[in-house]
């Protein structure tokens, strides 16, 4: 019977050693810093040019994490990537037989790879919110406001959630392809579209990026969004429970199919 520490130490094996994982994180972080940089210091020469109702709404800090969007992309590609590669390739066989213990392997990986994200997602969020801010100038916010603390290490416990969801997802459908074939249309296309429907948009606001997405908000119903029925925290809890529930399905296959 593997001890949990060996589960552990091995699953840390299996990521860092694997190219595509490494590369996907940091990936992660440089277009979320990029994609936001960009869009603050285009923000900043347009501000002037803002409707009025933005202007008087006008959140900095949400402007730093414009590039949030495609940088969950890669999360989501990481998250799937740690779970599916070992069914796409076979390895789950030589896995479980090395790891019996099927709740001991599923959460161990889960643990170092979400604790993974979590890292670089924090240091992805600070990045992005000093460079953001140093490029809005005049309209910039700093760390120690209300808030805005909040909202940075928010911004970074958003992007490991997504990842952690991914993962339960992948353990679900226990193939890559499907994995991306579903969640990536969802997060880019079903989840926003819906969210610009108005009938539509009551039921999109508790997707789990949409209502994760609230605890990186500084000013309520920034720069003219519709108000939500939740608050920062309450919205990031809506998102934990997507990812409790994509996490006991993973496993709940895991255990009854084999390998």
């Amino acid at each position: 019977m593997a001890s949990v520490p060996a589960v552990l130490r091995s699953e840390w094996t299996k990521i860092r050693t694997v190219a595509s994982t490494v590369w996907t994180l940091a990936s992660a972080l440089v277009v979320t810093v990029a994609v936001g940089a960009g869009l603050s210091a285009l923000t900043r020469s347009l501000f002037d040019d803002l409707p009025e109702a933005e202007r008087l709404t006008f959140d900095p800090t949400v402007v730093s994490f414009s590039g949030m969007m495609l940088g969950q992309l890669a999360m989501v590609v990481f998250g799937v990537l740690v779970v599916g590669t070992e069914y796409s390739s076979g390895m789950i066989r030589t896995s479980l037989a090395a790891v019996p213990q099927r709740a001991a392997f599923l959460f161990c990986k889960i643990a170092v790879a979400g604790l993974l994200a979590l890292a670089v997602g924090l240091v992805t969020s600070f990045l992005s919110f000093f460079v953001g801010q140093a490029l809005l100038g005049e309209h910039s916010t700093t760390i120690t406001e209300d808030n805005v603390a909040r909202a940075v290490v928010g911004g970074g416990l958003y992007m490991g959630l997504i990842a952690v969801f991914s993962m339960g997802v992948a353990a679900m459908l226990r193939s890559p392809l499907l994995s991306l074939g579903i969640l990536v249309p969802f997060f880019f296309l079903v989840s926003q579209i819906l969210a610009a429907v108005p009938k539509a948009r009551e039921v999109a606001r508790y997707f789990p990026d949409q209502a994760g997405s609230k605890i990186m908000q500084v000013v309520p119903d920034a720069m003219g969004q519709d108000p939500a029925p939740y608050g920062p925290w309450g919205g990031l809890g809506i998102m934990l429970l997507w990812v409790v529930a994509a996490l006991v399905g993973g496993y709940v296959v895991l255990k009854r199919r084999d390998a």
